[in-house]
Protein backbone atom coordinates (compact mmCIF):
# COMPACT_ATOMS: atom_id res chain seq x y z
CA UNK A 1 0.00 0.00 0.00
CA UNK A 2 2.81 2.41 0.93
CA UNK A 3 4.54 1.64 -2.36
CA UNK A 4 1.35 2.46 -4.29
CA UNK A 5 1.01 5.77 -2.45
CA UNK A 6 4.62 6.61 -3.29
CA UNK A 7 4.08 5.72 -6.97
CA UNK A 8 0.95 7.86 -7.19
CA UNK A 9 2.73 10.78 -5.49
CA UNK A 10 5.70 10.50 -7.86
CA UNK A 11 3.42 10.33 -10.89
CA UNK A 12 1.46 13.37 -9.69
CA UNK A 13 4.67 15.36 -9.15
CA UNK A 14 6.05 14.26 -12.53
CA UNK A 15 2.93 15.22 -14.48
CA UNK A 16 2.82 18.63 -12.81
CA UNK A 17 6.57 19.24 -13.03
CA UNK A 18 7.15 22.48 -15.00
CA UNK A 19 10.37 21.08 -16.49
CA UNK A 20 8.52 18.02 -17.80
CA UNK A 21 6.02 20.35 -19.48
CA UNK A 22 8.85 22.47 -20.90
CA UNK A 23 10.58 19.38 -22.28
CA UNK A 24 7.38 18.30 -24.02
CA UNK A 25 6.91 21.80 -25.42
CA UNK A 26 10.51 22.14 -26.66
CA UNK A 27 10.82 18.62 -28.04
CA UNK A 28 13.38 17.31 -25.54
CA UNK A 29 13.27 13.67 -24.54
CA UNK A 30 13.74 14.35 -20.83
CA UNK A 31 13.64 17.21 -18.34
CA UNK A 32 17.38 16.65 -17.76
CA UNK A 33 18.06 18.92 -20.75
CA UNK A 34 17.33 21.92 -18.54
CA UNK A 35 19.96 20.88 -16.01
CA UNK A 36 22.63 21.09 -18.69
CA UNK A 37 21.07 24.25 -20.10
CA UNK A 38 21.28 26.06 -16.77
CA UNK A 39 24.89 25.00 -16.16
CA UNK A 40 25.85 25.91 -19.72
CA UNK A 41 24.29 29.36 -19.38
CA UNK A 42 26.14 29.91 -16.11
CA UNK A 43 29.54 28.58 -17.17
CA UNK A 44 29.52 29.10 -20.97
CA UNK A 45 30.52 25.49 -21.59
CA UNK A 46 29.46 25.06 -25.21
CA UNK A 47 31.16 27.08 -27.95
CA UNK A 48 31.34 26.84 -31.76
CA UNK A 49 33.68 24.21 -33.17
CA UNK A 50 33.72 22.02 -30.08
CA UNK A 51 34.15 18.26 -29.95
CA UNK A 52 31.74 17.03 -27.27
CA UNK A 53 31.43 13.53 -25.79
CA UNK A 54 28.20 12.67 -23.95
CA UNK A 55 28.57 9.69 -21.60
CA UNK A 56 25.45 7.93 -20.36
CA UNK A 57 23.52 9.75 -23.06
CA UNK A 58 20.21 7.84 -23.30
CA UNK A 59 17.48 8.85 -23.80
CA UNK A 60 19.40 11.74 -25.36
CA UNK A 61 18.26 15.06 -23.94
CA UNK A 62 21.79 16.26 -23.14
CA UNK A 63 22.94 15.43 -26.67
CA UNK A 64 19.84 17.17 -28.01
CA UNK A 65 20.65 20.30 -26.04
CA UNK A 66 24.35 20.27 -27.00
CA UNK A 67 23.50 19.77 -30.68
CA UNK A 68 20.84 22.46 -30.50
CA UNK A 69 23.29 24.86 -28.85
CA UNK A 70 26.04 24.22 -31.41
CA UNK A 71 23.50 24.77 -34.17
CA UNK A 72 22.36 28.09 -32.72
CA UNK A 73 25.93 29.29 -32.19
CA UNK A 74 26.89 28.27 -35.73
CA UNK A 75 23.90 30.14 -37.13
CA UNK A 76 24.70 33.29 -35.15
CA UNK A 77 28.32 33.18 -36.31
CA UNK A 78 27.14 32.77 -39.91
CA UNK A 79 24.77 35.73 -39.55
CA UNK A 80 27.60 37.94 -38.27
CA UNK A 81 29.89 36.84 -41.11
CA UNK A 82 27.22 37.59 -43.72
CA UNK A 83 26.64 41.05 -42.30
CA UNK A 84 30.36 41.83 -42.30
CA UNK A 85 30.98 40.44 -45.80
CA UNK A 86 28.13 42.56 -47.15
CA UNK A 87 29.34 45.65 -45.26
CA UNK A 88 25.93 45.79 -43.58
CA UNK A 89 27.36 46.56 -40.15
CA UNK A 90 25.36 48.97 -38.01
CA UNK A 91 27.23 52.01 -36.71
CA UNK A 92 24.81 53.75 -34.36
CA UNK A 93 23.20 52.33 -31.21
CA UNK A 94 19.63 52.28 -32.56
CA UNK A 95 20.65 50.47 -35.74
CA UNK A 96 22.73 47.98 -33.74
CA UNK A 97 19.70 47.13 -31.59
CA UNK A 98 17.55 46.59 -34.68
CA UNK A 99 20.23 44.41 -36.26
CA UNK A 100 20.48 42.31 -33.10
CA UNK A 101 16.70 41.90 -32.96
CA UNK A 102 16.58 40.75 -36.58
CA UNK A 103 19.36 38.23 -35.90
CA UNK A 104 17.49 36.62 -32.98
CA UNK A 105 15.75 33.35 -33.89
CA UNK A 106 11.96 33.39 -33.65
CA UNK A 107 12.14 30.40 -31.30
CA UNK A 108 14.55 30.05 -28.33
CA UNK A 109 15.62 26.66 -29.64
CA UNK A 110 16.04 24.79 -32.88
CA UNK A 111 13.97 21.64 -33.14
CA UNK A 112 16.26 19.21 -31.27
CA UNK A 113 16.04 16.44 -33.85
CA UNK A 114 16.06 18.43 -37.11
CA UNK A 115 19.30 18.20 -39.12
CA UNK A 116 21.48 21.30 -39.10
CA UNK A 117 22.74 22.60 -42.42
CA UNK A 118 26.03 23.76 -40.91
CA UNK A 119 26.71 22.40 -37.43
CA UNK A 120 30.03 23.84 -36.29
CA UNK A 121 31.25 21.03 -34.05
CA UNK A 122 30.96 17.30 -33.32
CA UNK A 123 28.98 15.33 -30.76
CA UNK A 124 29.56 11.68 -29.90
CA UNK A 125 27.10 10.03 -27.51
CA UNK A 126 27.53 6.73 -25.67
CA UNK A 127 25.23 4.58 -23.56
CA UNK A 128 24.62 0.96 -22.64
CA UNK A 129 20.98 1.39 -23.65
CA UNK A 130 19.75 1.94 -27.20
CA UNK A 131 19.00 5.53 -28.16
CA UNK A 132 16.82 6.85 -30.96
CA UNK A 133 18.86 8.76 -33.55
CA UNK A 134 19.52 12.47 -33.07
CA UNK A 135 20.45 14.60 -36.05
CA UNK A 136 24.18 15.44 -36.20
CA UNK A 137 24.98 13.17 -33.22
CA UNK A 138 27.08 10.00 -33.63
CA UNK A 139 25.94 7.28 -31.22
CA UNK A 140 27.84 4.29 -29.83
CA UNK A 141 25.95 1.68 -27.81
CA UNK A 142 28.07 -0.10 -25.23
CA UNK A 143 29.29 -0.26 -21.65
CA UNK A 144 31.80 2.51 -20.99
CA UNK A 145 33.48 0.27 -18.42
CA UNK A 146 34.51 -2.23 -21.13
CA UNK A 147 37.87 -1.74 -22.86
CA UNK A 148 36.57 -2.69 -26.31
CA UNK A 149 33.82 -0.05 -26.08
CA UNK A 150 36.34 2.57 -25.04
CA UNK A 151 38.52 1.59 -28.01
CA UNK A 152 35.56 2.05 -30.36
CA UNK A 153 34.89 5.47 -28.87
CA UNK A 154 38.53 6.47 -29.34
CA UNK A 155 38.37 5.26 -32.94
CA UNK A 156 35.32 7.46 -33.55
CA UNK A 157 37.32 10.43 -32.26
CA UNK A 158 39.98 9.69 -34.84
CA UNK A 159 42.77 11.19 -32.77
CA UNK A 160 40.91 14.45 -32.15
CA UNK A 161 41.08 15.97 -28.70
CA UNK A 162 37.81 16.59 -26.86
CA UNK A 163 36.74 20.04 -25.68
CA UNK A 164 33.91 18.99 -23.38
CA UNK A 165 32.90 15.74 -21.69
CA UNK A 166 29.40 15.66 -20.21
CA UNK A 167 28.31 12.69 -18.13
CA UNK A 168 24.84 12.04 -16.78
CA UNK A 169 25.87 8.46 -16.00
CA UNK A 170 24.57 7.00 -12.75
CA UNK A 171 24.98 3.45 -11.45
CA UNK A 172 22.08 1.34 -10.24
CA UNK A 173 21.80 2.17 -6.55
CA UNK A 174 21.12 -0.51 -3.94
CA UNK A 175 20.24 1.67 -0.96
CA UNK A 176 23.34 0.45 0.88
CA UNK A 177 25.30 3.66 1.48
CA UNK A 178 28.84 2.29 1.29
CA UNK A 179 28.17 0.13 -1.76
CA UNK A 180 26.42 2.96 -3.58
CA UNK A 181 29.21 5.41 -2.74
CA UNK A 182 31.76 3.02 -4.27
CA UNK A 183 29.67 2.65 -7.44
CA UNK A 184 29.19 6.40 -7.83
CA UNK A 185 32.90 7.04 -7.29
CA UNK A 186 33.80 4.37 -9.85
CA UNK A 187 31.61 6.00 -12.51
CA UNK A 188 33.20 9.39 -11.79
CA UNK A 189 36.66 7.81 -11.91
CA UNK A 190 35.95 6.47 -15.40
CA UNK A 191 34.91 9.92 -16.62
CA UNK A 192 37.99 11.48 -15.00
CA UNK A 193 40.33 8.95 -16.60
CA UNK A 194 38.80 9.45 -20.03
CA UNK A 195 39.01 13.23 -19.64
CA UNK A 196 42.64 13.12 -18.57
CA UNK A 197 43.52 11.19 -21.72
CA UNK A 198 41.38 13.02 -24.24
CA UNK A 199 40.57 16.58 -23.13
CA UNK A 200 42.29 19.62 -24.58
CA UNK A 201 44.31 21.60 -21.99
CA UNK A 202 41.43 24.10 -21.63
CA UNK A 203 38.73 21.43 -21.81
CA UNK A 204 36.02 20.73 -19.26
CA UNK A 205 34.31 17.76 -17.61
CA UNK A 206 30.80 17.84 -16.13
CA UNK A 207 29.61 14.76 -14.21
CA UNK A 208 26.58 13.82 -12.19
CA UNK A 209 27.26 12.93 -8.58
CA UNK A 210 25.34 12.52 -5.33
CA UNK A 211 25.89 14.10 -1.94
CA UNK A 212 26.73 11.54 0.70
CA UNK A 213 29.49 9.13 1.57
CA UNK A 214 32.40 9.48 -0.84
CA UNK A 215 31.38 12.88 -2.22
CA UNK A 216 34.34 14.73 -0.68
CA UNK A 217 36.77 12.17 -2.13
CA UNK A 218 35.38 12.78 -5.62
CA UNK A 219 35.78 16.54 -5.18
CA UNK A 220 39.41 16.00 -4.15
CA UNK A 221 40.05 13.92 -7.27
CA UNK A 222 38.65 16.72 -9.40
CA UNK A 223 40.88 19.24 -7.65
CA UNK A 224 43.89 17.04 -8.30
CA UNK A 225 43.09 16.96 -12.02
CA UNK A 226 41.57 20.40 -12.77
CA UNK A 227 42.55 23.99 -12.04
CA UNK A 228 38.92 25.05 -11.62
CA UNK A 229 36.40 22.88 -9.76
CA UNK A 230 32.83 23.90 -8.99
CA UNK A 231 29.78 21.99 -7.72
CA UNK A 232 26.53 22.83 -9.47
CA UNK A 233 22.94 22.23 -8.33
CA UNK A 234 20.67 23.42 -11.15
CA UNK A 235 17.08 24.37 -10.38
CA UNK A 236 15.89 21.56 -12.63
CA UNK A 237 17.30 19.06 -10.11
CA UNK A 238 14.50 18.07 -7.78
CA UNK A 239 14.79 19.57 -4.31
CA UNK A 240 14.42 16.19 -2.61
CA UNK A 241 17.23 14.66 -4.67
CA UNK A 242 20.83 14.45 -3.45
CA UNK A 243 21.86 14.76 -7.08
CA UNK A 244 24.47 17.37 -7.85
CA UNK A 245 26.96 18.01 -10.63
CA UNK A 246 30.69 18.61 -10.50
CA UNK A 247 32.39 20.78 -13.09
CA UNK A 248 36.12 20.65 -13.72
CA UNK A 249 37.87 23.04 -16.12
CA UNK A 250 41.45 23.38 -17.38
CA UNK A 251 43.59 20.28 -16.87
CA UNK A 252 46.54 20.67 -14.53
CA UNK A 253 48.56 18.04 -16.37
CA UNK A 254 47.26 17.70 -19.96
CA UNK A 255 47.74 14.28 -21.51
Amino acid sequence: MAKNRFSHAWLHDHINDPYVKMAQRDGYRARAAYKLKEIDEQDKLIRPGMVIVDLGAAPGSWSQYARNRLGMLSRKKSDVGTQQDGHAVATDAASMRKTAERAQPASPALSPDQPSTALNGRIIALDMLPMAPIADVAFLQGDFREDDVLEKLEKMLGGCKVDLVISDMAPNLSGVALADAARIEHVCDLALEFSQRHLTPDGALLVKCFHGSGYSQIIEKFKHQFRVVAPRKPKASRDKSSETFILGKKLKHPG
